[in-house]
């Protein structure tokens, strides 16, 4: 089969974030304006400017692998392992071609906690006492292996290291890989478990954290004026995608179609956006020519939307440089507001989001939007969700480093 005449789609997912433990627990929270941000109780936060974070809620690694496993598998990589529990429940591996069923997650991060925690062993018990499973469970690409080897899957397998974009990095290369021919099928997406002393500790030096302790369902607030910074979470978001003709073979239910992906970078700044948002409006533009879209095909944008001054400022100058900005130019909002920054696996997170408002008819709100900030002038979806047909959606994951990704989700069409 020619390249042009590959499609990809989405057939099954999986999600472990603050506003859930699976698709329909997080969709239900998210699309009913549900905070999944409290304050941190993995540790002792007194001394921290930020308090408060976005901690799955009642994880227990034991339902997904055994002890052993679990005890040598870091948290970033069992969120992801659960994920894809959750994402293969119903599918056969017998209907595939395991050599061509690939893997690839993305998490900008990897294994921290274990770091931390055997860099404590050798301050204190010195260099022979560090545990042989250091290196492995450290590493990013764990995620995507560890997932390899608890469903067999033999395809391309790797990691994707590109901060906050990581996830979306990792399933437009999937959605290549498909539509290349070097896959038949793969589950991707990103999975993140930064709630640690060493990571809180160094984005509050970078001032990049909010630090409305107080209130913590109200503290991520993306495009408000009244913003003071992201809130840190963990979790994980994979996705099945599938060539569209072996999907159909098998009998697989179609959830939605990747149609378009964008790939660029600002070659500006190590952490703040270009101004004006070039990078990011040039990664939409990409997206719209891949899918062989206009603008106004665009029905809802999920957007990156951290609630950070010039994260959402140059990403509204983007979108409205692109789309316009007045009430015939695609609905935002940033679900971060809800799940807070799930770093390398936001953009997978966001994607299973998208996925549900496509089917559902609902676009999800950003919540805490109470006074728009007149620098970020976009057709916003304020606190309360929107029902609306969509057709097609885009969502944007931007990363320190200038990385920016745009993918476009369709509705199935056969």
């Amino acid at each position: 089969m020619t390249r042009d005449k590959r499609r990809v789609v989405v057939t099954a997912m999986g999600t472990f974030n603050p506003c859930g433990n699976s698709v329909q627990e997080t969709w239900d929270n998210v699309s009913s304006g549900r905070s999944g941000i409290a304050r941190i109780e993995a540790f002792d936060v007194s001394d921290y400017d930020s308090k408060i974070g976005g901690e799955v809620k009642g994880f227990d690694p034991l339902k997904f692998m055994d002890k052993k496993d679990a005890r040598h598998t870091d948290r970033s990589a069992q969120f992801a392992v659960a994920a894809s529990i959750e994402a293969m429940d119903g599918v056969d591996t017998s209907d595939f071609d395991t050599t061509k069923f690939g893997v690839i997650i993305g998490s900008g991060i990897g294994g921290i906690k274990t770091f931390e925690a055997q860099h404590t062993v050798l301050m204190e018990r010195g260099p022979s006492r560090i545990s042989p499973f250091f290196i492995p469970m450290m590493i990013s690409d764990m995620a995507a292996g560890q997932v390899s080897i608890v469903h067999g899957l033999r395809g391309p397998n790797f990691g994707t290291v590109s901060a906050c974009a990581s996830g979306g990095h990792a399933i437009s290369d999937s959605f290549m890989y498909i539509k290349n021919g070097y896959a038949d099928a793969m589950l991707t997406g990103g999975a993140e478990a930064t709630i640690s002393p060493m990571a809180l500790g160094g984005f509050c030096s970078m001032k990049a954290l909010s630090v409305r302790n107080d209130d913590p369902e109200r503290a991520s607030r993306p495009f408000d004026k009244d913003r003071d910074g992201f809130v840190m979470s963990e979790g994980s978001g994979i996705i099945l995608l599938e060539e569209l003709e072996h999907a159909k073979k098998r009998g697989a239910t179609i959830l939605a179609e990747i149609t378009g992906v964008g790939l660029t970078g600002d070659a500006y700044h190590i952490t703040s956006p270009v101004p004006g948002g070039m990078g990011a409006a040039n990664a939409m533009k990409m997206a719209l020519d891949d899918a062989g879209l206009e603008p106004n095909d665009i029905d809802y944008i999920n957007a990156h939307g951290t609630s950070t001054y010039y994260n959402d400022k140059a990403e509204a100058e983007a979108i409205s440089s692109i789309f316009g900005s007045g009430p015939t130019s695609p609905k935002v909002s940033s679900t971060k507001s809800m799940t807070g920054h799930l770093l390398g696996a936001a953009a997978a997170v966001e994607f299973v989001i998208c996925v549900k408002a496509l089917n559902e008819g609902l676009i999800p709100p950003t919540i805490n939007l109470d006074n728009p900030d007149p620098e970020c002038n976009v057709n916003h979806v304020a606190n309360d969700p929107v029902e609306q047909d969509l057709k097609n959606v885009m969502s944007n994951s931007f990363g320190f480093g200038g990385h920016n990704v745009s993918i476009i989700l369709s509705k199935y069409e056969s």
